[in-house]
């Protein structure tokens, strides 16, 4: 068959040509051509059409367009990811597991970070969903309502219809570290908690009290403290830590909320000329990669934050694929990681 000049030209630029362009050089109708290209059943064409059809498709470097698809099917192989915020540390490496699990599936994702504003949670879902993302993974997000698509929540504690809840096992994480101190010979323990924005932040608090009363840990009211600022830099916990030990000095560890958080309270109680641990004990959570190499190295809890973001993103695609049923909660196992910043107990003056 001659080429009509559409091809020969496209050939020449070393061009793409169009679905048009193809099905009139090839004198079929573009719905055929179309058809054998995306592999769609329900039509009856000859071998030796489709043999033709993709042979032309080939040599005139014909690409279906992705988007035109998708549109067509009502998929987009798109996923939104709303987070606090993109930086280092915690989320980031959520983030890594989830994009690890979406690329090996060949889906794409979209990110909205929201600060722990209500008001950007609400407008961000709305724009993701908007630009094609077909369900949502929320990392430290407070969900107050359903998305109306298929979504999953890492550290989310808030039942919702249609978010599965992806959630470290706080109690136990709680026991782990409690239990840790109290075998160290520590009575008497500091926490500094959570902001007040974080979803992890109640629920830790709570497993933290309880886990204490049951291993006959006391944390007196004057020695609880509460990052104020939502910022990912130690000096949310320096100058807590730095007003805490002007206020009482009568505690031997102090359990924080993050490894971040533990690394701001080692570096105070330096500058107050504290020593870690000989006087004071320090646990942090998260095992970042920042604990290993604090001097001195921080025991802490390990989250798996890598692989909880792949489960919540493995969840979220059969979710999309299939009607299969997920429980609301997965549960993830913690681990304690001891390292230099706990030691033994030092006597407190009567």
């Amino acid at each position: 068959m001659k080429e009509h000049s559409d091809t020969k030209h496209a050939a020449r630029r070393h061009q793409p040509i169009s679905l048009k362009e193809l099905a009139h050089h090839l004198n079929l109708s573009p719905s055929t051509v179309s058809f054998v290209l995306n592999d769609t059943p329900g039509r009856s064409i000859s071998e030796g059409t489709r043999a033709r059809i993709k042979e032309a498709a080939a040599k005139f470097q014909y690409r279906p367009s992705l988007l035109a698809r998708s549109l067509r099917r009502q998929e987009t192989q798109t996923v939104g990811v709303l987070l606090p915020e993109v930086g280092e540390g915690y989320h980031a490496t959520v983030l890594s597991g989830i994009a690890n699990e979406l690329e090996r599936n060949g889906y794409s994702y979209l990110i909205a970070q929201h600060r722990h504003d209500p008001h950007h949670i609400e407008e961000y879902t709305r724009m993701l969903a908007s630009r094609g993302a077909e369900g949502f993974i929320a990392i430290d997000t407070r969900l107050e309502d359903s998305l109306h698509v298929p979504a999953v929540a890492v550290a989310g504690h808030k039942k919702i219809a249609g978010v599965t809840n992806v959630v470290l096992n706080h109690d136990h994480a709680a026991r782990l570290t409690m239990r840790h101190l109290r075998d160290l010979g520590h009575r008497e323990i500091a926490v500094i908690k959570g902001q007040q924005a974080s979803s992890d932040t109640q629920i830790r608090w709570q497993a933290s009290a309880a886990a204490a009363k049951e291993f006959g840990l006391d944390i007196p009211k004057n020695m609880v403290v509460q990052l104020d600022r939502d910022i990912t830099s130690p000096e949310i916990a320096y100058t807590l830590v730095e007003k805490l030990l002007r206020v009482t000095r009568r505690f031997t560890a102090i359990v924080c909320f993050n490894d971040v958080a533990a690394l701001g309270a080692i570096r105070a109680m330096a500058d107050a000329g504290v020593k870690v641990p000989a006087d004071i004990s320090v646990v942090g959570f998260d095992d970042l990669h920042l604990a290993l190499f604090a001097t001195p190295s921080i025991t802490t809890i390990r989250q798996p934050l890598r692989q909880m973001g792949e489960t919540a993103a493995r969840v979220l695609l059969d979710r999309l694929r299939t009607d299969r049923k997920h429980p609301p909660e997965i549960a993830v196992e913690p681990e304690l990681i001891v390292r230099e910043s706990t030691g033994p107990a030092k006597s407190l003056p009567a």
